[in-house]
């Protein structure tokens, strides 16, 4: 009964984080045109951060309350999850199509990032310098972007309006509230549920958290292939790992010293050989076809079978 309960919780935290980013980032977008703020800023910022919101919620919630395992394990699982699942069952609809930008450069630059990690948490640990090391590392590539004056795709709503109204700011706090409101209960009865089956804190939280958390990417990356907006989907996954590993983990780090389990290596080499793969398979053709998403697609679940049947 108990497992039926917190199940039903963690559906109800996932529908939570995924409405809690959508009205987040409508509310905050609306509000930063009413500043002036440029459209380039906003896409770097808040609705890159809009998607990433959830993880990390999850994230800085879990390392306070001593749940390095989940913290960590999240990030790595959300960003497998979103190259695995999400991107190659995007691709399996209709085919992706990619560009040098997203090849060489966000693509490149999110491999370097992950290997970093891997080599930074291979002593199954992350201190603050290596906080400071990935969140530094974010900050050059934002600067590099504004230098470069390059937009990256923003979805913001057709016939959206300049004026700001009181209700914009009480949705842009609903949203953060259900954002922080979900990914706490979200954490609370996955951690319960794993206990009563005899999982570990990281195989939950690579697993079903880390679902939980990617539900925003999923639901744009599916919607923008749907109409069409290839670069959204592509963009949308790779920008989101980004921040999730820089940005997210980076800054957890730098606020609380991560301890994992050791399952945490054979994840990383993982999402290592998946970002690899990926960046294959966008420069091949320069698209990401329904085959090559059917490889991702069974790499993500082989991964989540071993992380059961074996515990990491």
């Amino acid at each position: 009964m108990e497992i039926f309960i917190n199940s039903i919780i963690i559906a109800a935290c996932v529908l939570a984080l995924a409405k809690g980013s959508s009205i987040f980032v409508d509310s905050a977008v609306k509000i930063a045109r009413w500043l002036n703020i440029p459209d380039l800023v906003i896409g770097l910022t808040i609705v890159a951060f809009g998607t990433s919101a959830p993880e990390f919620s999850v994230t800085l919630q879990a390392a306070v309350n001593d749940m390095s395992n989940i913290s960590v394990a999240n990030i790595v699982g959300s960003n497998i999850f979103n190259l695995g699942f999400i991107l190659g069952g995007t691709a399996m609809i209709r085919t992706l199509y990619s560009d040098k930008k997203s090849v060489y450069r966000d693509g490149l630059f999110l491999l370097g990032g992950t290997v970093i990690l891997t080599i930074l948490i291979w002593d199954l640990s992350i201190s603050r310098v290596g906080g400071f090391v990935l969140f530094g590392l974010l900050i050059v590539y934002i600067i590099y972007l504004f230098l470069r004056k390059y937009d990256k795709p923003v979805d913001i709503p057709e016939g959206e309006r300049k004026s700001i109204f009181w209700y914009d700011i009480l949705l842009f706090l609903l949203g953060l509230g259900m954002i922080i409101g979900g990914g706490h209960f979200l954490v609370e009865s996955s951690v319960k549920i794993a206990r009563i089956i005899g999982l570990s804190e990281w195989v939950i939280g690579v697993t079903i958290v880390a679902f939980g958390t990617s539900a925003p990417e999923l639901a744009t990356s599916i919607t923008a292939a749907v109409k069409g907006h290839h670069g959204i989907s592509v963009g949308n996954l790779i920008g989101s790992d980004i921040f999730n590993v820089f940005g997210v983990l980076g800054l957890t780090a730098i606020l609380n010293n991560l301890e994992v389990e050791i399952g945490a290596r054979s994840n990383l080499i993982v999402l290592i050989g998946m970002v690899l793969l990926v960046i294959i398979f966008m420069r091949t053709k320069w698209k990401i076809s329904c085959w090559e998403g059917v490889v991702l697609v069974l790499i993500g679940v082989l991964r989540w079978f071993y992380s059961f049947y074996f515990g990491s």
